[in-house]
């Protein structure tokens, strides 16, 4: 077990208190859909390549054991933006009065950008009432509730994932073009293996004149590029900036472009990884470029598990999960434990490891403790301090006492479901429930492919974390 060391308090103490001319710039990479075992350097068995994320990793530090706050999209991102799970409330929106991870670095004198997929809905936009974003016609109104309005200075991006209509680009509160044309729905046909929520997929709806999916991505990271060029010098004098580039791949639709076909061994899903790893490549190339590598801390996570099934395990030889089971919006490890690396030049140890375990909430903490602020008592009841854990520091004890996604709750190595099957994308049946049992218990040390259920041989521990898991989530929480 790891032990606080008084230096290491020193150092903590000492970065948190420094002036703003030493507080770091902040990247922060955030993939959609993309898998643990989708990264080499946690599944070298693997049949995708992920050098320039493994560079961050060797630079820096890989966490095994972190955690994205949903095992969707949308959940997700409000519990990365909020420092909040999002059981605790209307998780579609960011309320105008909940403190943001953007707001927190704005107020702290960072010039903040983000850029790519917002999925956090426009709540303050006029339209009629009930009225779903995706199918509101009203997307020629200034865009009131999104990221301009929730800590960010400026947005380059879109309202959700690229197979969710309608398709256009959105320059801070306004449509860039207004998506007055129409695209036919597409699936990969049946011959290629994937069904009908993987490969070429999006629904039919309204696309923004001369908008090509496949080029959206290439984009948004010439955008994220140019935000680099524009904010870097500022920070130079003592003006940090915060990047937030939340990518549209791998999530579908799998559109790889010409460059990156045939670059991996798994045709189509493996070739848009690739691409999204050269996409990391490409915003390090710029960080160096600028001359601002050594003070920007970079993070690179991503948003929930792969559609991944075990047929496609068997027939390329890849587990998007690696050794854990599940996939996209399953309660199971593989729906929400994700890749986690972070490099900050000479303040990080090169090549380090770290097991303990982490949720997306907690950069809210972890980002206030970077720049020496403090986040008033009550405004984020699922965030933790892991600054310690990204600088190597020893602690006798884990940092998080518990950890709550989707319907399970993690308590050290004991993890608790409140049902029965994965309780997501996964089939009930992949697993079989010989005991009838109405819930699971794992113990992840031993079993981190959660394959044998101690429901029934671990009746104290259950009720233990029965109680909790009601009192996490019971009224006095929120």
């Amino acid at each position: 077990m790891k032990k606080f060391t008084t230096l290491a308090l020193l150092l903590t103490f000492a970065i948190a208190n420094s002036s703003q001319a030493e507080k770091p710039n902040i990247v922060l990479l955030f993939a959609d859909d993309l898998g643990y075992g989708d990264v080499h350097c946690n599944n070298p068995e693997g049949k995708i390549l992920t050098p320039h994320i493994d560079r961050l990793a060797r630079e820096g530090v890989r966490f095994t054991d972190a955690h994205a706050a949903g095992t969707l999209c949308v959940q997700s991102r409000y519990g990365l933006m909020t420092g909040r799970s999002p059981l605790r409330e209307n998780y579609r929106q960011i309320d105008a009065s909940r403190l943001t991870l953007p707001a927190l670095l704005q107020k702290n004198g960072y010039t903040t950008a983000m850029v790519g997929k917002w999925h956090l809905d426009f709540p303050e936009t006029k339209r009629p009432q009930g009225t779903r974003p995706r199918e509101s016609k009203y997307w020629d109104a200034e865009l009131l509730g999104g990221p301009c309005d929730r800590g960010f200075d400026s947005f380059f991006g879109m309202h959700a994932s690229l197979d969710i209509p309608p398709y256009f680009y959105i320059r801070d509160r306004k449509a860039v073009a207004l998506p007055t044309e129409k695209i036919d729905a597409k699936n990969s046909p049946a011959a290629s293996g994937w069904n009908n929520i993987q490969g070429e997929f999006w629904r039919a709806g309204g696309i923004a004149p001369d908008l090509n999916l496949a080029e959206v991505m290439p984009t948004f990271t010439r955008e994220a590029v140019q935000v680099i060029e524009k904010l870097a010098p500022a920070s130079k004098k003592g003006k940090p900036f915060f990047l937030y580039y939340a990518f549209t791949s791998p999530h579908t639709p799998w559109l790889p472009t010409k460059e990156f076909v045939g670059k991996s061994d798994v045709p189509l899903y493996g070739d848009f990884v690739a691409q999204t790893d050269a996409t990391v490549g490409k915003i390090l190339d710029a960080l160096e470029k600028q001359g601002v590598a050594e003070n920007t801390l970079v993070l690179f996570s991503s948003d929930n598990g792969p559609v991944w099934y075990p047929k496609d395990c068997e027939k390329y030889g890849h587990s998007a999960t690696a050794q854990f089971s599940g996939m996209k919006a399953d309660a199971w490890e593989g729906g929400h434990r994700m890749p986690f690396v972070a490099r900050w030049l000479g303040k990080i140890k090169p090549g380090s490891v770290c097991d303990e375990t982490l949720c997306l909430t907690d950069l809210l903490q972890t980002f206030a403790a970077l720049v020496g602020d403090e986040i008033p008592k009550g405004t984020t009841a699922d965030s933790w301090n892991m600054l310690p854990a990204l600088l190597g520091e020893k602690h006798a004890k884990p940092i998080r006492p518990y950890m709550i996604v989707k319907t399970s709750l993690r308590q050290g190595d004991w993890k608790y479901i409140s049902h029965g099957g994965p309780g997501g994308f996964s089939k009930a049946q992949f697993r079989k429930n010989p005991d009838k049992a109405t819930g699971q218990l794992y113990n992840l040390r031993t079993d981190p492919g959660e394959k044998n259920n101690l429901w029934k041989q671990e009746p104290e521990r259950l009720a233990t974390m029965k109680k909790l898991h009601k009192k996490v989530l019971g009224p006095s929480s929120k």
